[in-house]
């Protein structure tokens, strides 16, 4: 079996991390492979270590149908460059397959219809994201994968020496994209800017880089209990120095995230939307919010601030959950689904 990964982002984020994990998964399993990447891209760089043929293109849907060559099934890992498996398919009968992490709307137009419905499977990395796939089309094969945790191993110097920066804080701490109309960063200035005088020894951190980080540093000029960190690669040693982990986003399609955080034995506030309430359970390891509600992810901070038993309970709960999504379990389900597409 010879499988082409489609991810042609420009830059990584979370669905990227997870197309490399499962490469790397397969690569240990000798499966060969082709990644269909953009060209300088950061996930081409990434994997250049892995056994693993990389055709770097021009991010243009024709330039990545004519890379489609020479293999007997293609995967692809990000929205727009289904429609070039679409083409190649219909150039050659080469089975794909599709992986949707997000819930956002699909379009209505003729060619959406046709390139999801031609498609072998289309995976939703939640069971909340298959039923979008259902309710917009029910010719389309459908399956749920979920996300892996990314198994970050912790330099506890590194994770020590974030620490110290924040001596006896309680540090809070976020991960992600700055992009506020999905993650929603500004209500967590918003909550620091309100617990700046009445709870000084609360410190956030908000780690990554993104499109909105000019506009939330304005909006956090003077603020003393927040710091942005931008891009990073050690993520894990960053989650490990997190007292707890939040993530009020407005929109996600599982929150791969909160997998990591969990697998550091962090205890969760996110809002409940998409695929979150799957993995993070209201009262067992985390507490949901609803969406656009600061005040509640205010009152869950003190809440747990003040709960450190509560904190534990949430964390040891949520390091079982984490467990169950490893970059292994995931693998095994592509690979099976891959046989059966082949099989047939």
């Amino acid at each position: 079996m010879r499988v082409a990964h489609v991810n042609l982002a420009g830059g990584f984020r979370g669905g990227e991390r997870q197309t490399e994990l499962l490469i790397r998964e397969l690569a240990d399993a000798e499966y060969e492979q082709v990644l269909i990447a953009r060209r300088n891209g950061d996930l081409a760089n990434r994997l250049s270590d892995v056994a693993v043929e990389i055709r770097d293109v021009r991010p243009w849907l024709l330039f990545a149908a004519m890379a489609m060559r020479d293999v007997d099934l293609i995967h692809v890992h990000e929205g727009r460059s289904i429609y070039a498996a679409y083409v190649r398919s219909l150039m050659s009968g080469m089975p794909y397959i599709v992986t949707r992490r997000v819930n956002n709307p699909i379009g209505r137009h003729w060619l959406a219809h046709q390139a999801y419905t031609h498609a072998a499977c289309v995976v939703g990395v939640s069971e909340d994201i298959e039923g979008i796939l259902e309710n917009y089309n029910p010719n389309i094969r459908t399956a749920t994968i979920r996300s892996a945790s990314s198994g970050f191993v912790v330099d506890e110097e590194e994770s020590a020496k974030i620490r110290s920066r924040y001596p006896d804080k309680f540090l809070v701490g976020h991960v992600g994209a700055l992009d506020n109309v999905q993650k929603a960063q500004e209500y967590i200035i918003q909550v620091a800017w309100e617990l700046q005088k009445s709870h000084p020894q609360i410190q956030f951190m908000l780690v990554g880089g993104g499109s909105d980080e000019t506009m939330f540093r304005q909006a956090a000029a003077g603020l003393q209990n927040l710091e942005f960190t931008g891009f990073v690669d050690n993520v894990g040693d960053y989650l490990s120095a997190f007292d707890l982990f939040i993530l009020p986003s407005n929109k996600e399609g599982i929150g791969g995230i909160l997998l990591d955080a969990m697998d550091q034995g962090l205890a969760i506030i996110a809002s409940k939307v998409g695929g979150v309430p799957e993995i993070v359970h209201d009262g067992e390891n985390g507490i949901l919010i609803e969406p656009a509600r600061p005040d509640q992810l205010k009152a869950g901070i003190l809440k747990l601030k003040d709960s450190p038993q509560l904190r534990q309970r949430y964390g040891d709960r949520g390091r079982q959950i984490s467990s169950e999504y490893t970059a292994a379990a995931m693998s095994r389900k592509y690979e099976a689904l891959y046989q059966s597409i082949l099989s047939q």
